[in-house]
């Protein structure tokens, strides 16, 4: 396997630990541990750029003239890479919701 079918794992695998750390995070905040949320949402996020910038790869070979085939398991890619992102803008709000129920609870 080389290639864009290769590029294809890497960015599914990369983002797809990232969603699930995303989720994760908003499960901890729930418990009250926004500690541990903030930071699995960091390692998401780190997580996240690994596939990013695997994505960003494609982009620059297709901006140079090497043209690349489009298959369902890069639109698949592309797929996984958006709902991770997504994930991470509702966690991120999930979150900040969470703190402020605590502070909320604890007045």
């Amino acid at each position: 396997m080389e290639g864009v079918e290769l590029i294809s794992f890497q960015i599914i695998s990369a983002v797809g630990s990232a969603r699930s750390m995303y989720i994760e995070a908003i499960q901890l905040a729930k418990q009250g541990d926004i500690e541990g949320a903030e930071k699995l949402m960091k390692e998401g996020e780190a997580v996240f750029v690994e596939g990013h910038h695997a994505h960003a790869k494609l982009i620059q070979q297709e901006a140079s003239g090497e043209s690349s085939t489009i298959t369902l398991l890069l639109l698949h890619a592309e797929d996984q890479l958006m709902s991770a992102e997504g994930f991470k803008i509702i966690a991120d709000e999930m979150i900040d919701v969470y703190k402020r129920l605590i502070s909320l609870e604890s007045k």
